[in-house]
């Protein structure tokens, strides 16, 4: 044990005991009975224990000159393709090493000093820009955090009762802290939108049944009682949170979405730990959807040759080969094509853990899209994947699983954050801060779909097309529109849709529905309202996978013809959860 790892299991007993949900998510055992204050109080104590923490990081591990490396952008530079030239990549040497990831205590040591120190600083800059305080969002807001917080108790046979108990006894009173934040926010002159404060009343007319959903698997226990009570309460202070919501605040709250330039540049540094020239990586998000949709317009020639892609879809659609009835069977479907990846790539192209060739696909008890959640830090807790299925007796639609399931289990965020959390040279905050870097993870995820395409496993074009349709076009999308509508960026000539006008929410449903496939009016509304939510988390996607290839294709340029793609990923995985930049940086490292 060195001094900083002394000070890290310090930070993060102190930061599990002041955000429970967060702990929980994180996989910490020892707060499951407590939820995070997300108040003033709550909000000031997390922002001192930051402060106090980097003050003994400075102390311990004096701060190092920055890494260089190119920062993460977004393609060509505006301008380039008419003779401008533009900002050059520092061309790796061909027959140097391989990229090196750390290989003494020294060099972990700044590693992971410099990885806390970027994460305390960049809490602290979203504190003193007052971003915590009106944190009100569609995808992982309180609201969001406090139900998972309670759900992920769920533990099937092996629940611990007295927890939930705690949890929904405790959730009445962390509403009561959230809304005296709120209000406070609000004196101040800080409010979200309003979209996004109706999808937190929603949030809380659906949650009561979610809490019933749990607890009724008590059975007739001796707690049966106090948990219905401990549900009922809940659900009272939900009604109550919700009413607050509609009747108080929603009419102080503006209309406008757009959050502005400063504003997604904070985002852009807390969720992808980098910089970015917006405006280029808008122009790139183009040129990114283009590129892909001309694949799918090729894989869909392959599948039904001489029909239009949307005739290409609603035939798979109807396909009863890429059809599955209910819930069960669909579960037991993609459970099944999760321990087939794991076998099939283990050994040969990763080295997968004893303890990560295990993985549970879950279906969950209300609409929470399509998620995964690592093993716990004992490992009591497997990882899972969570698929909402929205009416458990319909037939559901399989052939663009695959590419998601490779995104969500093996060799995505299953093996990524597998590997991360049984890394024991990695401290503890490295081990369970994945969550905190979806640069580094969604980057992955994305990574990992395009990987199997080279690896060979689309081997029915349906699959590519899925892969395709329902991962990087999607993606690219969301590129141009999370960008788009929170800088109100005008769309460019030539690309045949609505040229010269500003985005807006309206003009991107209209763009979901061109660009992301044919789906239910419910979903591209919540995917619009999410971007607008939490801006720069919908570019994650794209962002990080583009420099995983570059960080790849570096390396291959140096080693040549003595580059291994799995040695690459297993020193790649073995650094950790870390900012795009500071990836880049070790990745490309000589």
């Amino acid at each position: 044990m060195t001094a900083l790892d002394d000070l890290v299991d310090r930070y993060m007993d102190e930061l599990a005991a002041l955000d429970p949900c967060q702990a929980a998510i994180m996989g910490i055992a020892g707060q499951d009975s407590r939820l995070t204050d997300y108040g003033p109080d709550g909000l000031a104590a997390r922002a001192d224990l930051a402060r106090a923490t980097l003050a003994r990081l400075n102390a311990v591990a004096p701060a190092a000159p920055p890494a260089s490396a190119p920062a993460a952008t977004g393609g060509t530079r505006p301008g380039a393709q008419n003779g401008a030239t533009p900002t050059p990549t520092p061309t790796p040497t061909a027959g140097a090493a391989p990229s090196t990831v750390p290989g003494t205590a020294a060099d972990a040591d700044r590693i992971a000093a410099a990885v806390l120190r970027e994460r305390l600083e960049t809490d602290l800059a979203l504190h003193d820009a007052h971003v915590h305080d009106t944190a009100l969002n569609t995808l992982e807001g309180p609201l969001q955090r406090l139900r998972i917080a309670i759900e992920l108790l769920d533990r099937g046979d092996d629940t611990d009762w007295d927890a939930v108990r705690g949890r929904l006894r405790a959730l009445p009173g962390a509403l009561r802290d959230l809304r005296t934040g709120l209000l406070r926010a609000c004196q101040n002159g800080r409010i979200v939108a309003r979209r996004q404060i109706a999808r937190n009343v929603q949030s809380c007319l659906e949650t009561p049944g979610c809490l019933a959903e749990i607890t009724a698997r008590h059975g007739g226990g001796p707690l049966r009682g106090e948990l219905d009570d401990a549900v009922a309460a809940a659900s009272r202070a939900l009604a109550e949170f919700a009413e607050f919501l509609s009747g108080e605040l929603a009419p102080r709250a503006p209309e406008r979405d757009a959050l502005g330039a400063d504003r997604y540049r904070l985002g852009v540094r807390d969720l992808l730990g980098t910089t970015l020239d917006l405006e280029e990586t808008y122009a790139w998000g183009w040129e990114e959807l283009a590129r892909i949709e001309t694949e799918m317009d090729e894989a869909g020639e392959r599948i039904l040759p001489g029909e239009p892609l949307p005739a290409v879809r609603a035939a798979l659609d109807n396909d009863p080969a890429y059809r599955i009835h209910g819930a069960d069977a669909f579960r037991a479907w993609i459970q099944e094509l999760a321990d087939r990846a794991i076998g099939d790539l283990d050994g040969v192209h990763f080295d997968i853990p004893a303890p990560l060739r295990r993985i549970e696909c879950r279906i969950p008890p209300v609409e929470s899209g399509i998620y995964y959640l690592a093993p716990s830090e004992d490992l009591s807790r497997p990882g899972r994947v969570w698929w909402t299925v929205k009416d458990r007796d319909q037939d559901i639609v399989t052939w663009t699983v695959p590419g998601i399931m490779f995104h969500e289990g093996v060799p995505g965020h299953h093996l990524q954050l597998g590997v991360t959390i049984l890394n024991t040279g990695l401290n503890r905050f490295q081990r369970l801060s994945s969550e905190l870097y979806p640069g580094y993870c969604e980057g992955w995820g994305l990574y990992a779909e395009r990987l199997m395409g080279e690896l060979g496993y689309y081997h029915d074009p349906a699959h590519l097309l899925g892969m395709l349709a329902g991962g990087q076009q999607f993606r690219a999308a969301r590129v141009i529109l999370d960008i788009g509508m929170h800088l109100e960026l005008p769309i460019p000539a030539g690309t045949g849709f609505h040229e010269g006008e500003r985005w807006t929410p309206q003009l991107a449903l209209e763009f979901l529905r061109a660009h992301a496939g044919p789906q239910p009016e419910a979903a591209i509304t919540f995917e619009v309202d999410r971007y607008l939510g939490l801006p720069a988390q919908a570019i994650a996607y794209k962002v990080g996978e583009k420099v995983w290839l570059e960080a790849r294709e570096a390396a291959r340029a140096r080693a040549g013809t003595a580059f291994d793609l799995k040695e690459f990923h297993r020193r790649a995985l073995d650094l950790g959860p870390m900012g795009l930049d500071r990836m880049r940086a070790e990745l490309t490292r000589a």
